[in-house]
């Protein structure tokens, strides 16, 4: 049976957690039959700026039956089916993920043991959660995260900022985050955009990532040059590789799935059977 039909007998679970800053939603994917020996920790996905759990589509299905793992994912605040937010995110909002609202989701999912797989900002989230919580993350896959502000990042937003002036653009978003709309775009374009944040990095952070890491980028990818991955690598504190896909963009879960379901089943596999 192919992963695209295992993940069609993938048994999904909606939940919602209650958490000290409000309500969160999170989805649970476990695969219909067990591809290894033994236990193993679930994937939890963290979404972009703009993401959600059902922006994520059908990869978190495949992900879990491409890797025998339970793979979650949940709404942050202020996104999708989750609790508003009335606040802007502070300027320290990717630490305070880690900080403050993971551990919550955490606590109420009694995830021990996990990987952390974060697509955009989300993969600077979980290189955050992979340094905070180092005895518990076994393995660390980024897809497309930011590792500091260049000039390609602040192009790509402008063009983002003047697209999603378009109406019917805007209301894709309503699609998924409701009234929250305004909340999301504005929080991701003014925090990214402001002067402040231009000295922002994950320079600091990454020699405390002790876990295995793989870095995923598309060559094409209109917020970050392939520098991103390779200084992500460079400086993390465990074993790390980078991988840059051609012809690709800044979503490659969508636009070359089959090659990321790839890349971290093999990664995980080997890490597996390395005993890391």
């Amino acid at each position: 049976m192919s992963s695209m039909q295992e993940a069609q007998h993938a048994i999904q679970q909606d939940l919602w957690l209650e958490t000290p800053d409000g309500r969160v939603f999170a989805r649970v994917w476990t695969p219909p039959v067990a591809m290894h020996e033994g236990p193993q920790s679930p994937i939890v996905l963290f979404h972009d700026s703009l993401g959600c759990v059902e922006l994520w589509r059908g990869f978190p299905a495949r992900l879990s039956a491409s890797t025998g793992r339970q793979v979650i994912a949940y709404d942050r605040l202020g996104f999708g089916r989750s609790a508003p937010r009335r606040e802007r995110p502070s300027f320290a909002f990717i630490a305070e993920e880690a900080e403050r609202h993971f551990p919550a989701v955490r606590e109420q999912l009694a995830i021990h043991r996990f990987v952390a797989f974060g697509h955009s900002v989300g993969g600077s989230m979980a290189v955050h959660c992979a340094n905070r919580f180092a005895d518990a993350c076994e393995a660390l896959i980024t897809e497309s995260a930011l590792a500091f502000v260049e000039d390609r990042t602040l192009a790509g937003l402008l063009e983002a900022r003047a697209l999603f002036g378009q109406a019917e653009q805007f209301a894709r978003l309503g699609k998924y985050h409701g009234d929250k709309a305004r909340w999301v775009l504005d929080a991701w374009l003014d925090t990214w955009l402001s002067p402040d944040f231009a000295a922002w990095s994950l320079a600091p952070v990454l020699p405390g990532v002790k876990c295995p890491l793989l870095a995923i980028h598309g060559l094409d990818d209109e917020y970050g040059s392939p520098r991103h991955p390779e200084l992500i690598a460079q400086l993390a504190g465990g074993p790390s590789r980078a991988e840059v896909l051609a012809d690709t963009r800044h979503v490659p879960h969508r636009e070359r799935e089959q090659a990321v379901l790839d890349l971290v089943a093999g990664f995980l596999r080997a890490e597996r059977q390395a005993g890391r």
